[in-house]
């Protein structure tokens, strides 16, 4: 990958970069020249749509009609297929881009047409990034999740301690054997995760690299999931649904009510 190929935003001490041509993933975030992110072609942070997490053995329905997505993750689908796409520069200046690209896309096996937006945002002081994604249809009505996955380096490499993370859900989903949530609803349990929390006033997780930077990550979604069990990074997801809610809490996008998310990354030095 090239890095002539990503779109840049700039704002005070911070510096994203885009790259609408490996799945409109923020591929860097560099705070006072500290990058934030896991680097490489899988990480930085990438949008999960049409759906979140894992697809049970791949398959969704919608109405009578059931539909089978690739196993890439088996045995169920994973993570949607946004992440593996191209997406189309609609506009950026120097601190707000907006991308988009189309569901029935040859090369993603989406049965229904419809388009995605993606619009990334850094503040004019430099203080926050802000990202908000719809899903539109003008024909069928599908069901569709949509929310974000990013990689936060668990060590910012300045010889600091490793980053904490602090919340508190109202519960946390069961997880089963197969990865997937039960139904059942646990008191929150101690980590190490990978697993999905509800926090039904709105996701509020604080990152905290002691001494360096405290990152905070909100929502207006209820569903976040969180995967520490990396050595090199860890993930807080906020997301519009569980892992296969596309099947056990299904949002219908209609051609009069898209599905509508954000969430944003706070940040303040603490060095």
């Amino acid at each position: 990958m090239s890095s002539r190929d990503a779109i840049t935003l700039t704002a005070g001490d911070a510096e994203v970069a885009v790259r609408p041509d490996n799945g409109c993933r923020v591929q860097s975030l560099r705070l006072a020249g500290t990058e934030v992110l896991r680097q490489g072609e899988r990480y930085g942070c990438f949008p999960m749509v049409p759906w979140c997490g894992r697809m049970r053995d791949g398959q969704f329905r919608n109405g009578g009609l059931q539909h089978q997505m690739p196993i890439n993750s088996a045995p169920h689908a994973i993570h949607g297929t946004g992440r593996n796409l191209p997406w189309r520069t609609a506009r950026h200046n120097d601190t707000t881009a907006t991308f988009t690209y189309e569901l029935a896309d040859p090369h993603a096996p989406w049965p229904y047409p419809g388009t995605v937006t993606q619009v990334i945002q850094l503040a004019e002081d430099g203080g926050s990034l802000s990202f908000s994604m719809g899903i539109e249809t003008y024909d069928d009505s599908f069901p569709a999740q949509a929310g974000w996955h990013p990689w936060f380096l668990r060590n910012l490499g300045a010889g600091g301690e490793d980053v904490r993370i602090d919340f508190a859900p109202k519960w946390q989903e069961q997880r089963g054997e197969d990865k997937l949530p039960t139904g059942k609803r646990l008191d929150p349990q101690p980590g190490p995760w990978d697993d999905c929390f509800g926090m039904p006033e709105g996701v509020d997780v604080t990152l905290t690299w002691p001494g360096e930077l405290e990152l905070k990550v909100t929502s207006r979604e209820q569903w976040v999931v969180v995967f520490d069990e990396q050595e090199a990074a860890v993930c807080v997801e906020p997301q519009t649904g569980p892992p296969d809610g596309i099947n056990t809490e299904p949002r219908l996008v209609t051609p009069i009510d898209p599905l509508e998310t954000s969430a944003t990354w706070s940040w303040r030095l603490l060095s």
